[in-house]
């Protein structure tokens, strides 16, 4: 019996951006077999073969598009085009039409002057799949990294910090593995968050209080200072470390796979994988950008709803 193709939709997003380029790109010579579909502006297609098209406009609704480019436009329209793509991908992910989605960068003003006032796309996939527990992770080969706070200020984020979140997300990051890495029992670790893991509270203790609980219910490693667990999950001693706050789990991904990480939201009913840059309008339109994190952004999404479908029919 022949194996289905992984279908995998993909956003063109912030049309002024770098994303319209790097989706075609990476379509015309795809890094995994699958049935793609791309979604976003007509006028931004034309070259595309090979690939289902669906056009959309400001308001979400198929749109034959008139002139050949959407130079000049403002950041409100691009955002409206932008919310367009990404709304009509995730009805298509709900009605069971495409296996994943992949969204190209989008500008968070231009967003929110459209109306989707989200802190990023991790929030606004939740409400989009009907308030679905969701938590971001940063993928590569050599590393993966969930954070457990995201977008917010360093003193809010710790502020917000509780042996609870932490809990819930690694439970999250622990299904997914299970159930989309086919990682049959994985193995998590939790970086701290002061220096040498607080030092018995010398230097704070929100280690002892906040992340020695949660760990110990996770089955967790930690937690473990940051200047040594990310070297030892690069190493194979760990299939995902949980990171207290925004930076320190982005500076350790970007370090180690700069270009190749890949974000991946990890809780919604289906699989949504994003590259791990924004949309560089300082080189968009000039044909140099570096389709990288968005080929491997398109090779995780088609890679891991190949093995979700495995899973499924053996559960």
């Amino acid at each position: 019996m022949n194996e289905r193709r992984p279908r995998v939709a993909v956003t063109m997003g912030d049309p002024r951006g770098i994303g319209p380029e790097i989706v075609a790109k990476v379509l015309a010579d795809p890094p995994e077999p699958a049935e793609y579909t791309v979604i976003g502006p007509e006028v931004l297609m034309g070259d595309l073969e090979g690939v289902r098209k669906i056009a959309v406009g400001p308001r979400g609704v198929a749109a034959s598009g008139s002139g050949s480019s959407l130079a000049g436009i403002d950041a409100e329209l691009a955002g409206r085009y932008a919310v367009a793509a990404v709304e009509t991908a995730v009805e298509l992910a709900l009605a069971g039409e495409v296996d994943a989605v992949v969204t190209a960068p989008a500008e968070k003003r231009a967003l929110h002057l459209a109306g989707c006032r989200y802190p990023g796309h991790t929030e606004w996939l939740a409400a989009l799949a009907g308030g679905a527990e969701v938590a971001m992770m940063l993928a590569s080969e050599r590393l993966r990294v969930v954070l457990a706070t995201t977008h917010l200020p360093l003193r809010q984020a710790l502020d917000c910090l509780t042996a609870e979140q932490v809990v819930r997300v690694g439970r999250i990051a622990r299904d997914a593995l299970r159930a989309w890495w086919g990682i049959s029992n994985p193995r998590l670790a939790v970086c701290a968050v002061n220096p040498h893991a607080g030092e018995g509270g010398l230097f704070g203790d929100e280690d002892q209080r906040l992340l020695v609980p949660a760990a110990r219910e996770l089955g967790a490693a930690g937690p473990l200072p940051a200047d040594t667990v990310f070297v030892r999950a690069i190493r194979g001693e760990f299939d995902a470390v949980i990171a207290p706050y925004h930076d320190v789990g982005m500076t350790a991904i970007k370090v180690a796979s700069f270009g190749k990480a890949v974000n991946v939201t990890l809780g919604l009913p289906f699989i949504r994988t994003a590259p791990d840059h924004g949309t560089a309008f300082d080189i968009a339109g000039r044909g140099i950008a570096d389709p990288g994190s968005m080929r491997e952004a398109v090779l995780l999404a088609a890679r891991l709803a190949r093995v979700s479908a495995a899973a499924a029919v053996n559960r």
